[in-house]
């Protein structure tokens, strides 16, 4: 079989194995651009060139290169509805949501924003102003309110967002690990934030919570935060589409939480497989642009362990292709990930040192500690091994060599868009 890896595959032959794929349904794919401009016409809401007055200035949050958003077709389609409310190119910028990760080169912006590269800016984490705050126990109720102690978490946001009249989001709606599925306001709060939200909502009070998990939007405190962080910023609408192995399968556009809960619902009539219990082994295919580095590469590994249904038996294995010309990463998220992870003496110290704080960025370690405390991951074909073996997992050249023979194995060809029920 032929396994994502890189922007190409890699063969996969287990012949001495019980092999099953799981297969989810898949959706049908469509143009972005036109989808986009369907999504644009009947939002959520009011139309984006209802909400603007042709004076105000807009910041429109893209996604970075950890995400395959069309961001250039996006762009495509909110540029002209803002022209027809009378907002010209020139009271437009666009902010690259990078988070804590690296900045974009001149080369990947030109590449991921076409002709619009020319209004991009990286986001820079250290250029952020404050503007408001959210309560530590938002229950997403939309008004910042919830039913946690009083402890306010400060909001800071991009100063070019926090100066412009109207903020608009680009997003990609797609299983994540905590927020269940990605996007909405989460680009701009998370993508254009500072360390003070990214590290509340990535620190281990949160992210310790049951209903913190992949694949679930409704009583998600994660998603509740972020969403009433949304409110603080002043999201003021979304463009957001979802995506699997066959392509963009749709678009929506309007009220940020709206768009969310919309597109997750076709993500999961499209990714969602049952499948069974007690495999030795998981084969989990990612490929670019997720496979870039390790840190972006373990997804695969906690969205089966930590997914809605872990189909390993105890003391099963996963094993992830990925090519990793990055290393562990290059941000600063990645480099605190690896910090923690190569210094490490095993993972159960690790896990319960990280459960006493931890600078934002380096969540990812803290998860991937709590997988590896009942699971091996082995990492193959990678340009990296060094780093794998110095962050507590086992590098090997083929995914045959980490395959033992005779094993039972489930293999998911595409890991980060599938849903394991």
């Amino acid at each position: 079989m032929e396994l994502p890896f890189g922007d190409r595959t890699v063969r996969v032959s287990l012949p001495d194995c019980d092999v099953t794929v799981a297969d989810p349904p898949g959706g049908t794919p469509v143009d972005p651009r036109a989808a986009a401009a369907d999504a644009v016409a009947d939002p959520h809401g009011p139309r984006l060139a209802r909400r603007v007055d042709p004076d105000d200035t807009v910041a429109v949050v893209v996604t970075d290169v950890t995400r395959a958003t069309p961001d250039d077709a996006l762009l495509d389609v909110l540029l002209p509805e803002l022209e027809a409310a009378g907002v010209v190119r020139e009271q437009v910028s666009v902010v690259v949501g990078l988070g804590l990760h690296r900045p974009m080169y001149d080369a990947e912006i030109e590449q991921a924003l076409g002709d619009h590269a020319d209004l991009a800016d990286n986001h820079d984490p250290d250029a952020t102003i404050e503007v408001g705050t959210v309560d530590a126990g938002s229950n997403g109720d939309g008004d910042g309110e919830g039913d946690g102690d009083e402890t306010r978490v400060p909001i800071e946001i991009h100063e070019a967002v926090a100066a412009a009249d109207r903020v608009v989001s680009t997003g990609m709606v797609e299983p994540h690990q905590y927020a269940g599925f990605s996007g909405g306001a989460k680009t701009v709060v998370v993508g254009a934030g500072g360390e003070s939200q990214i590290g509340y909502t990535h620190g281990p009070a949160l992210l310790s919570q049951s209903g913190v998990r992949l694949g679930r939007v409704e009583d998600n405190p994660f998603r509740a935060f972020l969403d009433d962080a949304g409110d603080v910023v002043g999201v003021d609408f979304a463009l957001n589409v979802t995506h699997g192995p066959e392509g963009i399968y749709g678009a929506s556009a309007g009220d940020p939480r709206a768009v969310v809960r919309d597109l997750a619902a076709t993500a999961r009539d499209a990714l969602a497989t049952s499948v069974d219990d007690g495999y030795d082994a998981v084969v989990a295919g990612v490929g670019a642009p997720k496979d870039a580095n390790l840190y972006q590469a373990t997804r695969a590994a906690t969205y089966v362990i930590l997914g809605a249904h872990n189909p390993l038996r105890d003391g099963g294995r996963v094993v992830i292709p990925a090519a990793l010309p990055e290393g562990a990463g290059e941000g600063t998220g990645e480099r605190r990930f690896y910090d923690w992870l190569s210094n490490a003496e095993s993972p159960e110290t690790l896990y319960e040192r990280m459960h006493e704080g931890y600078d934002p960025g380096a969540q990812r370690a803290f998860v991937v500690a709590r997988a590896l405390r009942d699971h091996d991951v082995y990492v193959t074909n990678s340009d990296r091994p060094e780093v794998v073996e110095e962050c507590l997992m086992h590098a090997r050249e083929s995914v045959a060599d980490a395959v033992e023979p005779g094993s039972d194995v489930l293999v998911v060809p595409d890991a980060l868009d599938t849903l394991l029920m």
